[in-house]
């Protein structure tokens, strides 16, 4: 009996001890847009990935001339297969890239916000779209973490 209330007075501490820390948890937040916008490695690979873009855009206006020029619908025919397929994989790779793009340019971010999180001391850091009220604004120091990168 003595070892049963022990543990409850225990449990009932333990409850109380975590309830008491996230009473005074800290958050900070990010404006997630200004520190791509600030980032330069994710300026230059929305570059890259805009040029790409303007290339398939040309390769697609010369296939459509050369299918203008062709005269017999057997040759019509052959082109418009070859033009798909090329077409299409000139599209995986444009999605590819800007996929490997943006998942070197989240982890990039999410480094530099978990140094920022680990200086401040805070427990998390979340979008500035998720939190209504309160927090600590840290975009400024993860754009200056991922600057001096």
């Amino acid at each position: 009996m003595k070892n049963l209330k022990l543990m409850a007075l225990l449990a009932v501490a333990g409850v109380a001890l975590t309830c008491s820390n996230a009473a005074n948890a800290e958050v900070g937040y990010i404006d997630y847009q200004r520190v791509l916008e600030s980032y330069p490695a994710a300026q230059a690979a929305v570059k890259e990935i805009d040029a790409k873009t303007l290339e398939l855009q040309q390769y697609m206006l010369e296939q459509e001339k050369q299918y203008k020029n062709l005269s017999t619908p057997l040759q019509k025919q052959n082109f418009e297969n070859q033009a798909a397929n090329t077409l299409k994989s000139k599209q995986e790779a444009l999605m590819k890239l800007q996929r490997d793009k943006e998942n070197q340019i989240m982890t990039q971010i999410q480094g530099a916000a978990k140094q920022v999180m680990v200086a401040q001391r805070l427990d998390a850091i979340l979008s500035d779209q998720v939190v209504f009220v309160g927090g600590v604004d840290v975009t400024d120091q993860v754009i200056s973490k991922l600057k001096g990168q």
